[in-house]
């Protein structure tokens, strides 16, 4: 039984026409009556009753008919994993990247891969630490990049990249941009943009707690791009990294007294065989001079 015969079947008993089916099957209608009657040679039975031009199902044809359909279905199933197979191989870099980490910033380190390692695809995978993390122990991801806090422990290698500072994010016409800098009690009582996904926030609102400082959030958001155009909006300020802003219109001032930084870092598993591509993929990461 080949799979053609089992189209050309289907669609004879869709049609009930020979010539309709070979026609839908962009074959002529010898060769698609030839199949056929092979395929009921190797069945051991008709399926089709033949009048002229007129064709029915035999009742053998009926009971076939699902599971010939079914045999189709699988192989279409099939055709779907092998395809979703060869685009995984495509992608030989699956990196993690923080979802607070700016795309400016690793910009100009794939670019540099690219440069370096024509042709290579990576995949990006943006989410939490504590998810990228996870991801890294299923082996979903080759490596991450993100600000590892207290420490991840000893299942993983970190890697320090490159630290920045967290600024005071505001619209161009807010009172504050007449400052050069801004202390954490100059913000005490201003309406306030909250980044939920921030993995420093509940640092910052511990300091402004032991500080006195009062924090009035008007808005409450996980995305970084709604956060941004909600200051533009002028609904409040907002604490960002430095490097994750992405407004060409706002406006930053250094968060000073007390200043806050975070260290971005690269993550990976130890003792975990890397491909070529990721290997050479290291090798850039390391070796990039961040400006």
């Amino acid at each position: 039984m080949e799979m053609h015969q089992v189209r050309y079947f289907l669609a004879a008993a869709k049609t009930l026409s020979f010539t309709r089916a070979a026609e839908a099957c962009h074959v002529s209608q010898p060769a698609l009556t030839t199949a056929i009657k092979k395929l009921e040679a190797q069945l051991g039975s008709p399926l089709f009753h033949r009048e002229g031009r007129q064709v029915a199902l035999t009742e053998f044809g009926r009971r076939m008919q699902p599971h010939l359909s079914q045999i189709v279905e699988q192989a279409k199933a099939a055709e779907t994993v092998a395809k979703d197979f060869r685009l995984l191989k495509q992608v030989p870099i699956r990196l993690g990247v923080m979802s607070t980490i700016g795309p400016m910033r690793l910009s100009g380190l794939l670019t540099a891969f690219e440069q370096q390692s024509p042709g290579v695809e990576t995949a990006v995978r943006d989410g939490a630490p504590e998810a990228l993390a996870a991801q890294l122990d299923a082996d979903e991801l080759d490596m991450a990049i993100l600000n590892p806090l207290d420490g991840l422990g000893d299942n993983y290698r970190a890697e320090p990249l490159y630290t920045e500072r967290y600024v005071v994010l505001l619209p161009p016409q807010h009172r504050l941009c007449e400052r050069n800098a801004l202390a954490l009690r100059d913000l005490s009582g201003e309406p306030y943009v909250d980044r939920l996904s921030c993995e420093m926030r509940d640092m910052v609102m511990g300091v402004c707690a032991d500080m006195g400082v009062t924090l009035y959030a008007r808005f409450r958001s996980e995305r970084e791009d709604w956060v941004q155009a909600m200051v533009m909006a002028n609904i409040g300020f907002a604490f960002m990294p430095e490097f994750s802003v992405t407004h060409p219109d706002s406006v930053r001032r250094p968060l000073v007294e007390p200043a806050v930084k975070r260290t971005i870092s690269l993550i990976t598993v130890p003792g975990r065989k890397h491909s070529p591509a990721v290997t050479a993929f290291l090798r850039t990461v390391r070796a990039h001079k961040w400006p």
